[in-house]
């Protein structure tokens, strides 16, 4: 007897790897529900308003704009009439508290030239090192990022060979910041670049060679930004899920994933009720998946284990005045680097002279901040939640990052914050079930980091996992990926 109504997928969360998923599966003829606790999408990546300031909360950086417009052309649209976007000249803009300063323009060449006049790096150091990021970039994505590494598959493509080829440069036996330092005289550039590690929420000290390719997302793809905010990217993939007919289910909270032998048959919510399922996907964190969803299933403990990548705190703050010196995305460096990574994961605690990252949406998104205001997202880099007083944690941090403000703008600015809130690792972890608050899982502190993240099939038949503590990893671009690889992965319904 043919099947009259279609298999259902259920998606637990409506992050954006959870989006990228549900969309896939309707696409291959699943009936999808997503179940999301919160009262609203994204996870992450939403949106708050604080008076007359719009804020994005979570991820301020958008790069491979291409995976996003990939899901409006599988479902036949033309991501261009529901997502507007644009491309910045400028990659960030770097500040320094010796006085230097540096505009990192989004051309490669125009950044090159821009070095060597203010940093004194020769020009030709640049552009070799932006060559063979792109070079390692486009020998590696298709084989770590675009497919299972748990797939016996993925490793009989013909692509293997030219993701082998590439091994030597790599550089899986040296610290970025050994390859960094190997490449560069200027040791502010070597800062500059270090910063990538932080992409990933790893620390330049630890983390392998092979992370220098990440910095060609930016300077050989781009810098973009949604032009009705980063909130757009799920505002707009929502919109076509639930144009390919997804449902998606506010405050709903998954209190089960229910299976028999080996095999995933559907959720229970916090409600009692259970809901059956064909294909099951978890966009939650891997660990408490199984320590709260899957507690009978013997767990992959060793995937749990792992160190937890670096978390954040973020200040929110509405400014009533204008900043011309800064752009979209601006950097204040620490004059102590390797002494805040070392705060970060080896005492677990916030450094004094933090690195603090000011992103601010209303200098290409005007309506996001009154006349002659800005909405700026103030960001450090912290340790996943271990218990820490973040109480006194935060109150510290607010005045040594409104102290490096001042000493590096020669402004004081707190009496121009008229509304102001918050992030730390334990609203994170509240809000998004990460654990522990850690932004993308588990750090990529290892050469074999990449290999030790969660697959995306679970030991169940049935159940799948996407999202940043998965493979292949976090961040907007391998978030989508995540759901990507978790789409070619369910069979055709």
């Amino acid at each position: 007897m043919e099947r009259t109504n279609p298999p259902v997928a259920r998606i637990i969360g409506s992050g954006i790897a959870g989006i990228s998923a549900a969309i896939r599966l309707a696409r291959k003829g699943y009936a999808v529900e997503v179940h999301e606790a919160n009262t609203y999408p994204g996870g992450k990546l939403s949106q708050f308003r604080l008076g007359a300031y719009r804020f994005d909360a979570g991820p301020s950086l958008f790069t491979l704009p291409e995976h996003v417009e990939a899901l409006f052309t599988l479902c036949g649209e033309q991501a261009a009439d529901h997502f507007p976007y644009l491309k910045k000249d400028e990659s960030c803009r770097y500040f320094w508290e010796d006085g230097t300063r540096l505009v990192a323009h989004s051309d490669p060449e125009a950044f090159a030239l821009e070095a060597e006049k203010q940093l004194g790096e020769p020009a030709a150091h640049t552009r070799a090192h932006l060559a063979l990021a792109r070079t390692q970039y486009q020998a590696t994505s298709g084989f770590f990022l675009e497919r299972s590494l748990h797939s016996w598959r993925t490793y009989l493509r013909p692509a293997i060979f030219r993701t082998l080829a590439a091994v030597p440069s790599l550089g899986l036996t040296r610290t970025m910041d050994a390859m960094h330092r190997k490449r560069f005289v200027s040791p502010h550039m070597v800062q500059l670049f270090n910063r990538y590690a932080t992409f990933n929420g790893s620390s330049p000290y630890q983390a392998p060679g092979t992370l220098c390719m990440i910095p060609h997302l930016e300077f050989g793809v781009g810098t973009f930004l949604p032009k009705r905010g980063m909130v757009d990217i799920t505002h707009s993939l929502v919109a076509l899920a639930e144009r390919q007919g997804v449902e998606f289910h506010y405050g709903h909270r998954v209190a089960q994933i229910t299976y028999e032998g080996r095999r995933a048959t559907g959720i229970r919510l916090e409600s009692g009720e259970v809901l059956g399922a064909e294909v099951v996907v978890s966009n939650m964190d891997v660990t408490p998946t199984y320590r709260r969803l899957l507690p009978q299933l013997p767990a992959p403990e060793a995937t749990l284990r792992a160190e937890r990548s670096s978390s954040a705190l973020i200040f929110y703050w509405g400014l009533d005045r204008l900043f011309p010196e800064l752009n979209l995305h601006n950097i204040l460096f620490s004059d102590q680097y390797e002494g805040e990574f070392q705060a970060l994961f080896e005492t677990k605690t916030l450094f004094p002279d933090p690195t603090v990252y000011i992103n601010i949406t209303s200098k290409d998104v005007p309506e996001d901040a009154p006349k002659g205001g800005e909405n700026w997202f103030v960001m450090i880099n912290a340790p996943s939640n271990d218990g820490q007083d973040w109480d006194a944690l935060r109150h510290q941090a607010r005045e040594a990052i409104l102290a490096k403000i001042h000493r590096v703008l020669g402004v004081d600015i707190a009496p121009h914050i008229v509304e102001e809130d918050f992030l730390d690792p334990v609203r994170i972890e509240s809000r998004t079930s990460s654990d522990r608050g850690a932004l993308y899982g588990s750090s990529s502190n290892s050469a074999m980091a990449a290999f030790l993240r969660h697959p995306n099939r679970g030991s169940l038949k049935n159940l799948y996992f996407c999202g940043g503590s998965a493979h292949p990893g976090g961040g907007i671009p391998l978030c989508l990926l995540s759901g990507k690889i978790v789409g070619d992965a369910v069979p055709a319904a």
